[in-house]
């Protein structure tokens, strides 16, 4: 019987080229409304969805702006990591992101799964 969990990983590898990562984001927002504990892992080009200034070319009417939604994420702590390597093939750097993401692994991402985190992909 698998346990319950209040944890929630939701997997974004579309940028700000699809209206997927607008809606990903509403979703992990609807997560900590219902009582998650909600974390967002970027891969591909998800990371541009973090670049600063990158969220502000992507608004999917009638959703929140994506600039809005992740900003809300992040201010009701939800947590938002970006895959290592699919930073560093674009060029970016931790100075490049925006303030609070964290830089880091897909173990953290199976960390929470391990202790039974429902999962989404994007």
């Amino acid at each position: 019987m698998q346990s319950q969990s209040d944890k929630l990983v939701v997997l974004i590898t579309k940028g700000i080229e699809s209206e997927v990562s607008s809606v990903a984001f509403t979703i992990a927002n609807g997560g900590i409304t219902a009582g998650l504990k909600v974390s967002v892992f970027l891969t591909s080009t998800g990371i541009d969805l973090v670049r600063k200034g990158g969220q502000r070319m992507t608004h999917v009417p009638p959703l929140d702006p994506l600039s809005s939604l992740i900003e809300t994420f992040l201010a009701r702590g939800g947590t938002i990591w970006a895959c290592p390597p699919c930073v560093t093939a674009r060029g970016y750097t931790e100075a490049d992101m925006l303030d609070g993401v964290i830089i880091v692994g897909a173990s953290a991402m199976h960390a929470e799964i391990k202790e039974g985190a429902a999962t989404l992909s994007f």
